[in-house]
Parts: structure tokens; C-alpha cells; sequence
């Protein structure tokens, strides 16, 4: 284990990916700020570890998560976000419902968290969107509508945020976490939720670009 104390914040960390990375964080020393919308992780305990209540798809939730930084004075090296959902991955055709539902939580919600956590963040720090490579233009097809354009909406402000911070050396990462055995994934995926967060880690904390995206499946960045 590594003695580490740098500070990490990570959405949705309830379940799946955002779980098991948590878990990864804090055996690998870091003192873990888990989101979640229920405010516990059951079964979880650990000094390093503080859950805070939060819905990043809900203005409100997301200030009261800031003031709970502000409250103890928080000042972060890492941002995950992971929190993410894909209600139309099996679909071809469009809906207004769908549509909201995701660009609430995976763009507009994920945009609105960012910008909300960025006084907390310190100078040289590294911000990470958990993205998918089905949202990139060479890899588009019929299926996901939904799913592909918030993501691609994502990917977008990722860019965009990453020339706005360079001044503070903060490094920002759009990131394909790969096609992970959980509930969104399924089971018959091909890569276990542990290979997918040990790919997660690497990028993290070994990125040294900006701005670009990277492949947890190649463990390096990639062309839009």
C-alpha cells in the first residue's frame, strides 16, 4: 500500500465502478470523499473515508456538497466523476424522456458538480469524466442515442475545461473505463469491474496530458 494523502472526491460511489474504485483508493492511501445519493456505503468503513449525501442531478444536492468541503475546510488533488447512467442503451430511437434523463445526470448534473468543486480544488490537481468510447465520432452507431450525445456533450466541456485550467496546472481527463462487468455493462462483458478500476487508477495518477482521451483498454490516450 502507499503511503498517500493526497484527497480524492468520487461520484457515485454506492455501486459498481465508483465502489470498487473507492475501495481501490483507500488501499492505496488516500483519504476518500464518496458521493452517493443515499449518503452511505453499507458495509464500508474506514477512517480515511467520509460519504457525503449528494445528487448531482439536483442543483441544491450539489451546493450543499460543496458547503460540506467548505464546512471542513476540504481542498481536493483528485475529482472523480463518475457517476453516470444509460437508460437507453438498447435503443435506436430517441424519446424527449430519455433524453432528459440522461443529459441531467451525464452531462448537464456532471458540468454544474464540476464547476461547483473547482474552488475546492488545488493548484496542479487532475479531474476525471468517466466517459465511454461509443461517444466518440469514428465509433457512432444507431444504438444509445441518448447515452452517445451526453457522453459526446461531456467529452466536449472536458476540452474545453482542460485549456481554461491550464493556468493552474490542473489537468483534466475524459476516460473510457471500458466494457465492465455491472449493471450497465452486464454480465457477459468483457472486462471485470477490477481490470476496469486498476485502469481507472493508472490514469489518475500517471496521466500527464490534459485534455486528451484516454482508453483504460490501451492504458493510453486516443484521438477523438
Amino acid at each position: 500500500m502507499m503511503n498517500n494523502s493526497k484527497k480524492i472526491l468520487v461520484t457515485g460511489a454506492s455501486n459498481g465502478i465508483g465502489l470498487a474504485l473507492t475501495k481501490k483508493l483507500l488501499v492505496e492511501g488516500m483519504e476518500v470523499f464518496a458521493v452517493t445519493r443515499s449518503g452511505e456505503i453499507l458495509g464500508l468503513t474506514d477512517a480515511r473515508l467520509t460519504v457525503i449525501k449528494g445528487d448531482i442531478s439536483n442543483e441544491a444536492s450539489i451546493r450543499e456538497v460543496a458547503e460540506a468541503l467548505e464546512k471542513h475546510s476540504v481542498k481536493l488533488d483528485y475529482l472523480v466523476n463518475n457517476a453516470g447512467v444509460g437508460v437507453d442503451l438498447g435503443d435506436e430511437i430517441p424519446t424527449a424522456e430519455l433524453m432528459r434523463i440522461s443529459f441531467d445526470t451525464n452531462s448537464i448534473g456532471t458540468v454544474l458538480f464540476t464547476e461547483a468543486m473547482i474552488p475546492h480544488l488545488t493548484d496542479g490537481s487532475h479531474i476525471v469524466f468517466l466517459s465511454t468510447a461509443m461517444a466518440l465520432l469514428r465509433n457512432v452507431g444507431p444504438s444509445a442515442p441518448a447515452y452517445r450525445m451526453s457522453k459526446a456533450a461531456l467529452n466536449v466541456y472536458a476540452v474545453m475545461l482542460s485549456h481554461r485550467l491550464a493556468a493552474h496546472n490542473i489537468k483534466v481527463t475524459p476516460l473510457h473505463p471500458g466494457w465492465v462487468q455491472t449493471r450497465m455493462g452486464g454480465e457477459t462483458a468483457p472486462v471485470t469491474i477490477e481490470d476496469s478500476v486498476n485502469g481507472i487508477y493508472k490514469a489518475i495518477t500517471e496521466n500527464t496530458e490534459t485534455g486528451k482521451f484516454w482508453n483504460v483498454d490501451i492504458a493510453a490516450t486516443e484521438e477523438y
